[in-house]
């Protein structure tokens, strides 16, 4: 399971740190994704970290602001969101992969996916 929280009402500029927590005992050995999704678009591919190595990926537009990381002692991914835009509002997804898989950009490179959390910038 997976449990996302963190999101919150901030102003464009200000930064927030989503936080999401797994369950079980193969954490360490599953990729990590953040997606997200605003009201008139399709769920996106936000960040991602590889179980090996643990490099990063991201988007695009996110690049230089966003920063995921993991804990596998605690069993926690987070994504900490500086320089916030009206444009990243969005309900933000953590994803898990199956076991010793890479992840991805994609929604079916993640097996697990947790309930959401809802960021909104304004400007």
């Amino acid at each position: 399971q997976l449990q996302a929280c963190g999101g919150g009402l901030v102003q464009a500029g200000d930064s927030l740190r989503l936080s999401c927590a797994a369950s079980g005992r193969t954490f360490g050995s599953r990729s990590m994704g953040w997606f997200r999704q605003s009201p008139d678009k399709e769920r996106e591919f936000v960040a991602g970290v590889v179980w090996k190595g643990g490099s990063t990926f991201y988007e695009d537009s996110v690049k230089g602001r966003f920063t995921i990381s993991r804990d596998n002692a605690r069993k926690m991914v987070y994504l900490r969101m500086n320089s916030l835009k009206p444009e990243d509002t969005a309900v933000y997804y953590c994803a898990a992969t199956a076991p010793v898989r890479p992840g991805g950009r994609g929604e079916s490179d993640y097996d697990y996916w947790g309930q959401g959390t809802l960021v909104t910038v304004s400007s």
